[in-house]
């Protein structure tokens, strides 16, 4: 082969894996049929667009603004890398705390590619700019804007080519743009993931819709990956933060795709007030109770999302733990079965392989007897009494193993501390994604 020939066809495989960098991944098998028809939320509005962050002709940035009188609550990660938008994001929160009551517009503005983290001083830099030239286009505080980023860790953030799309952003901000802004905080996400409900609390309706991004790096710790909810409830800044912290708890820090806890971890709240009601000044105020259980299904249905859409997954886990010590231990034993690369490559070969699950009980640190153990998949006793059930059968096993949602119950038998959590298989296709990530 002559020379010119091997050039001209490593040009075109050159040319080819290019064009495959920029296909999208092929859409998760658990995906929702479609996008919800999320309810217009009065008092926000979004609007989303290409400054080619790091991919090309694709959207990769959102704007939400929020009309004067709102409230924001939010929670986010506890690492201790945690990147720049997020301790800024931090400070806006503490500070809109100590006085909920000041007036003016919030903003949420996010891109995607690029998380500028553990980017030093830079990455503040690039945060004060975007929050400087949000405010000047939308007349706000620039302390009322808050900033995400996702994507590769350790760059600098190109933020003026952010700057130089803002007023593009403004000019197209609209109440029902809300799938286009989720598909914007996209990166190895194969879906958008939005979900809403309505409650109705003494009679006033009151709306609850949101969107979130995750498929890898998730384990997440008092937060999760990126995600927005909105509602016109009439609520205090307090009642509001106390909610969202309790209802976390429940929904995102039960999920887990890989393990790994990310940098960037960002959850927001925001409430608008627009729905015509008296205020809910107060926890013990009974439309709390209501109210919390329409968030905790938007929130878990979110979460349950982001398990499905983990990178490479081709099932959903869930695991349930009862009988624990206290809840406490019931989610540490949940989360060490749910984040053991023995039990997810089992159930992603389809293999009924108990034993696994019987090691990462043993090994989350929780107390447990082995011969109080009993384990199911789905509604098939396993095991029990520290051996296998006399009624179990291999192959019921392996039957049970090729759908697509897999149930894993374990009762350790001392007390009655109970968790349920979300987790996805582990595959050849997280490999090739994570390998390939920065390429």
């Amino acid at each position: 082969m002559s020379d010119d020939l091997k050039s001209r066809i490593a040009a075109l495989k050159a040319e080819v894996a290019e064009l495959e960098a920029q296909l999208p991944p092929p859409v998760s098998p658990l995906a929702p049929a479609a996008f919800p028809d999320l309810p217009e939320i009065d008092g926000v509005r979004f609007a989303s667009a290409a400054a080619g962050v790091k991919y090309k002709d694709r959207p990769d940035v959102m704007l939400a603004e929020i009309a004067d009188g709102a409230v924001m609550a939010g929670v986010f990660t506890r690492s201790t890398t945690r990147s720049a938008p997020v301790l800024r994001c931090e400070e806006s929160l503490a500070a809109h705390t100590e006085a909920p009551e000041k007036a003016g517009k919030f903003a949420i503005l996010v891109n995607s590619g690029n998380a500028n983290a553990f980017t030093g001083g830079r990455g503040f830099e690039s945060v004060d700019a975007l929050r400087e030239g949000v405010a000047a286009v939308l007349g706000c505080e620039a302390e009322r804007v808050f900033t995400s980023s996702t994507g590769v860790i350790g760059e600098p953030l190109p933020h003026s080519r952010i700057e130089t799309a803002l007023n593009g952003l403004v000019a197209g901000l609209d109440a029902g743009h809300t799938r286009a802004a989720a598909e914007a905080i996209m990166t190895t996400d194969t879906f958008p993931k939005g979900a809403s409900a309505e409650v109705e609390l003494d009679g006033v309706p009151v709306k609850i819709a949101g969107f979130a991004k995750g498929s890898g790096m998730i384990a997440p710790d008092m937060a999760t990956m990126l995600v927005y909810i909105f509602t016109d409830v009439k609520i205090s800044q307090p009642v509001l933060q106390r909610i969202l912290w309790l209802e976390n708890a429940n929904t995102f820090n039960c999920i887990t795709v890989d393990g790994d806890t990310s940098t960037s971890d960002t959850l927001l709240l925001a409430a608008t007030g627009r729905a015509d009601m008296p205020v809910i000044g107060d926890f013990s105020d009974p439309r709390v109770k209501e109210f919390r259980k329409s968030l905790q299904f938007v929130m878990r249905d979110l979460a349950q999302q982001v398990a499905r859409d983990g990178e490479g997954a081709s099932k959903l886990i869930e695991v349930r733990v009862t009988g624990a010590n206290s809840g406490g231990a019931a989610h540490r034993i949940a989360m060490s079965i749910a984040n053991s690369p023995l039990v997810k490559t089992a159930v992603a070969g389809e293999d009924p392989n108990w034993g696994r699950v019987v090691m990462a009980v043993g090994k989350s640190g929780e107390r447990a007897e082995r011969d109080r153990l009993t384990i199911r998949f789905g509604d098939i006793l396993v095991a029990e009494n520290g051996w296998v059930a006399p009624s179990y059968t291999e192959q019921a096993g392996a039957d049970y193993m090729k759908q697509s949602e897999i149930v894993i119950s374990v009762d350790v038998g001392l007390d009655n501390g109970s968790a349920t959590v979300w987790t996805c298989d582990l595959t050849h296709a997280y490999i090739q994604i994570n390998a390939d990530y920065r390429s």
